[in-house]
């Protein structure tokens, strides 16, 4: 690490020093340059930063290279001596810009997700082929090239450096280490260090810092280790000294062995094992060989975040809340979002958009969507990436009841009413053009979707065109106002009845429509004197007047037609006749009731593709009495809740081709009907499929063996099977030269399936088992053999049962096997010979040999425990050890111990251990501990007060409290003031003492309690006070003002 560091320092210094300092313009020909003193370089410096883990942060720098003559090098380097050029990546980044025009070279570096405790920038100087053309130019005052060159004596100035002969690179710092402090100038001049001052500080700091030799170590510990994220790492040195005790520490702290750190000691060389390394094992770690230690750093790489699951597109309209989530491999990671290229930040788009994390869950909501959201959203980790696109739509405003034209006499009330899609959409009315204002016998109401305008006392000054326009929307609702009759007129004596019945709005003569479950009130003028009577009829039955869901309200000049709730059975032929002693009239009406059509019928999908499918349907049985306009779709992975609309303009075809599905997921759809009243309830679910694009074909078809009546085929399955999988093959034939003949029948066809035991063959093929080549004659191993299958089946299995199967099918001459290989495995036997063959200090070595009976599989490992004589209770030392022999530390002196030994396999453990043959007596070393003798310390203190009173403003007639901390010893008394008054047992006051914590409680203060209150503590050694003041404030007078209003 020394001469690293020497050598980066030797090199910038040397090269600044011979570019920068000779000015050619002031060298005499034939004469050598003379060397000036180098300036610094740095314009700019990087600057200490601390930065959250997670985070970024960015370290600058600027260099004044206009005295060069390159262009200087820029290197980062981490501490002293770690470059980080080679360590370029995601987690460092590295930019630099050179300015030709004022030589300034910037250089930047940006740390991902990491925190660095010092960078150390140097800038040397590329040691490329010379600047001939720089070389010879000279500059004058103004910067611009002046005088005459001696060009011979250049030239010869140049061979004379071209024929000296290389200097050996020698280690300036050992030089100067090893030097008296006199020679110190003249070796800086020789190797060319102007800075004399800056070598001086440093050689002084390295003094400071280089570590003493030790003998104690062989081989040290690497500088460095990296290490992946949940691998294993082994740490090792080689001691002097084999009996000599070490000690490993992290971050400082003495680590003790488990199961994560395993210490081994082998000989001379020290073992420290951490297995299943996460982030909190990146630190720095150490050996300690009694006063002797080594050092070095743990970095251990995490794993690249994968996408789990991926983003789904987006549809929808203006308004609505959109939420893309994605689901990522680990907790806690980092997921970076992004919109057409540009990275969505909390600082940037948080007016916009909102971030959730819920565990793997990364969810970016989109509240009131716009069409400035449409887009490509992209989610980012480290190890991949999703995309998804938003469509949004405007939203279109639905009718849902259009104004009608109105008829009124004089002094009556015209209600002009309608109702929309959405609750919180406003509008304005108009009458011939003119926004309606509202006043007294005006109002304008909106309840919900309904928007009504109501006319009271109406005049023939009211009569026009009316109309209603959305807010927002190029929509308009329009409907007249007529005036019937005077109210000055005088009639006849007898005046023959007369129906005046108006069903302009209704869309067609007589008709009237309305929606199921909806309230019809058809109001009806009628004239006559005397006034007539009036009978409603449907075909043979008459309307009653009583109250229930279909009536008949009838007064003076006006009959009623009410359905309450409209349903299908009230659709019919209507009439209304009116009679008095002048006459009679009669009205024929036919009231139609319309609804939302029937859900589409047999939903499902005819084909599949990669990532699409053709979905059929049947139209509804019932159109609702409106002809069905079209159809619109939703799709759902089967198990999900969430169905996505696939359309949201009606479509109008009973066939739909669905895109932008996953190949391998299974799908469900369901389809809605729409007609002009709305939407129909959804259809049942199709059955659910699976998007997968068709296998390609089967490779490598040969011909395997021919004989007069059978032929061999043999093939490779195909490249790209697809999430479906195969079920089969089909095989067809053609003579040559001619077209397809047709599929082959196969007769005489033996196939075995994935499944072991699973054939087919015509005729029925012949099954027989074998066991390692020979006929199964085993009794207690049994056999089922059926058209289609094999089964073998042992009821207790045995060792012997082990080896290797065989079934054959055979039809005539055509045969074919399949092998499967059973192993019957048991816990293996004890460890054999356990002995211990070495002690020392607080170890002890074990050594053994493999057990006897593996139980027929690999020993995987072994289990050592230990027991103390004196309680003979067991303790497990070590798990899954796998080598033969191992090390005991952490004995206690004095004690005796006995060990035993577990063999593992796939089984678990063995059912005995192999005991050790002696035990271990740890000795004592002699060693005396001579504690200090025991010095009481004075804890004796004058008072201080460690929190002092502080100024307060409170409310007259509110208790308060001020409040102080003191401490001393002895305990000091305590003394309580206000303006420098002792406050005495005034049960306005209450003192409170508790732990040194003082508290003054105020009982309902005045205005007179106002003032400076101080505290005292007194004790044998001093006192110590502090005061504040107290503002008592007087109540604020609320006054109440009620406003009322008055509705018009």
């Amino acid at each position: 690490m020394v001469t690293s560091y020497t050598q980066y320092c030797k090199s910038p210094f040397l090269i600044m020093l011979v570019v920068t300092c000779v000015n050619l313009a002031d060298v005499a020909p034939g004469e050598d340059p003379q060397l000036s003193e180098l300036t610094g370089l740095f314009t700019i410096k990087p600057e200490s930063a601390t930065a959250t883990k997670g985070q970024d942060v960015t370290f600058s720098a600027k260099v004044d290279a206009s005295t060069l003559v390159r262009k200087p090098t820029m290197k980062w380097l981490k501490g002293k001596w770690l470059d980080l050029g080679s360590k370029a990546g995601k987690h460092l980044q590295f930019k630099e810009t050179y300015d030709r025009n004022t030589k300034v070279d910037s250089a930047h570096q940006n740390l991902g997700a990491l925190l660095l405790s010092s960078i150390l920038l140097s800038a040397v100087e590329e040691q490329h082929q010379d600047n001939i053309l720089e070389a010879f130019k000279r500059s004058g005052d103004a910067n611009e090239d002046a005088g005459d060159l001696d060009f011979s004596a250049l030239l010869k100035k140049r061979e004379k450096k071209q024929q000296q002969a290389p200097r050996e690179d020698v280690d300036v710092w050992d030089i100067l280490k090893a030097a008296k402090p006199c020679d110190y100038e003249k070796i800086a001049f020789e190797y060319g260090i102007t800075d004399l001052r800056g070598m001086l500080k440093r050689l002084k700091k390295m003094k400071t810092v280089e570590p003493k030799k030790s003998d104690a170590f062989l081989k040290k510990l690497e500088p460095a280790y990296s290490v992946d994220k949940g691998r294993r790492i082994q740490l090792s040195v080689e001691v002097a000294d084999p009996n000599v005790p070490i000690k490993w520490l992290k971050n400082g702290q003495e680590i003790k062995p488990s199961a994560k750190y395993v210490f081994e000691s082998v000989g001379n060389r020290r073992t420290l094992t951490i297995n299943k390394c996460n982030l909190s094992d990146d630190a720095a770690y150490e050996c300690v060989v009694g006063e002797d230690k080594c050092f070095t750093e743990v970095f251990v790489k995490e794993p690249p975040v994968t996408i789990t699951k991926l983003l789904d597109d987006v549809h929808t309209v203006v308004g609505e809340k959109v939420e893309f989530e994605v689901e990522v491999s680990e907790e806690g990671a980092h997921v970076k979002w992004m919109k057409d290229g540009v990275e969505l930040t909390k600082e940037s788009a948080a007016s916009k958009y909102r971030f959730k994390k819920d565990g793997k869950r990364h969810i970016l909501i989109i509240n009131d969507v716009t069409k400035e959201n449409i887009g490509t959203y992209f989610a980012l980790t480290n190890g991949g990436e999703s995309k998804a696109e938003l469509e949004v739509e405007e939203k279109e405003l639905q009718v849902l009841q259009s104004i009608a034209d109105l008829t009124v006499k004089a002094s009556e009330q015209a209600v002009f009413k309608c109702e929309v899609s959405d609750e919180k959409v406003t509008g304005k009315w108009f009458k011939d053009g003119v926004e309606v204002q509202p006043s007294e016998c005006i109002k304008m109401t909106h309840i919900g979707r309904t928007h009504k305008l109501t006319i009271s006392d109406v005049k023939p000054s009211d009569v026009g065109d009316y109309t209603f326009v959305p807010d927002g929307y190029a929509l308009s609702l329009s409907a007249k106002l007529n005036f019937l009759g005077d109210m000055n007129i005088h009639y006849h004596v007898t005046d023959p009845p007369k129906i005046h019945l108006d069903t302009s709005a209704t869309g067609s003569k007589n008709t009237i429509t309305v929606v199921a479950g909806n309230k019809l009130r058809f109001d009806v003028e009628i004239s006559g004197d005397p006034p007539p009577l009036v009978c409603w009829m449907k075909g043979d039955e008459t309307v009653s007047d009583m109250e229930g869901r279909v009536r008949v309200e009838t007064k003076k000049t006006l009959s009623s037609f009410v359905i309450q709730g409209a349903e299908k059975e009230d659709e019919g032929f209507y009439s209304l006749t009116v009679t008095n002693p002048a006459g009679e009239d009669k009205a024929e009406l036919f009231v139609k009731v319309v609804d939302v059509p029937n859900p589409p019928e047999n939903v499902k999908c005819t084909s599949v593709g990669e990532n699409s499918a053709t979905i059929v349907w049947d139209p509804p049985t019932f159109d609702g009495g409106v002809p069905v306009k079209g159809y619109l779709m939703e799709r759902k992975k089967l198990g999900s809740s969430r169905w996505t609309k696939l359309n949201f303009d009606v479509y109008e075809s009973t066939t739909y081709e669905a895109k932008k599905m996953i190949e391998g997921v299974l799908y469900e759809m369901r389809v809605f009907a729409v007609n002009g009243i709305g939407i129909s309830q959804p259809s049942f679910n199709s059955r659910p499929f699976m998007p997968i694009a068709p296998t390609s074909e089967p490779t490598r078809l040969s011909v395997e063996d021919v004989t007069d009546s059978t032929c061999a085929l043999r093939w490779l399955p195909p490249e790209k099977v697809g999430p479906g999988g195969i079920d089969g093959y089909i095989i067809e034939y053609c003579k040559e030269g001619s077209k397809l003949q047709g599929r082959l029948d196969p007769e005489r066809i033996i196939v075995f399936f994935p499944d072991l035991g699973s054939f087919q063959g015509k005729p029925r093929p012949v099954a027989t088992w074998y066991k390692d080549g020979n006929a199964l004659e085993d009794r207690s191993v049994g056999t089922r053999t059926s058209e289609v299958d094999s089964i073998l089946f042992i009821r207790s299995a045995q060792r012997v049962h082990s080896g290797t199967y065989t079934l054959a099918v055979q039809i005539e001459n055509m045969e074919d096997r399949a092998n499967i290989r059973i192993q019957v495995v048991e816990k293996p036997g004890p460890p054999k010979e356990v002995r211990v063959i070495d002690v020392w200090g607080f170890n002890a070595s074990l050594e053994w040999k493999p057990p006897k009976d593996d139980g027929n599989a690999e020993i995987i490992g072994y289990t050592i425990q230990k027991a103390d004589m004196k309680t003979k209770d067991w303790f497990t030392v070590y798990e899954h050890n796998r080598r033969p022999n191992c090390t005991v530390s952490d004995l206690v002196i004095g004690n005796e111990y006995s060990f035993r030994v577990f063999s593992e396999n796939v089984c678990g453990l063995s059912e005995e251990p192999g005991v050790s043959s002696s035990t271990v007596l740890i000795c004592k070393t002699g060693l005396d501990c001579n504690l200090p003798p025991f010095k009481e310390k004075d804890q004796s203190a004058c008072p201080k007060f460690t929190a002092p009173l502080v100024d307060r403003s409170v409310v007259a007639g509110y208790t308060t409290a001020i409040s102080c901390a003191v401490r001393g010893y002895p305990k000091p008394k305590i003394i309580w003031m206000k303006n420098k008054m002792i406050i005495g047992e005034d049960p306005k006051f209450l003192m409170q003492n508790n732990q040194g914590v003082l508290t003054l409680n105020i009982r309902k203060p005045s205005l007179y309690d106002g003032g400076r209150y101080s505290c005292k503590a007194i004790n044998a050694l001093g006192e110590d006070e502090v005061e504040c003041k107290l503002e008592v404030r007087g109540r604020t007078t609320m006054s109440l003002v009620t406003f009322f209003t008055e509705e018009d």
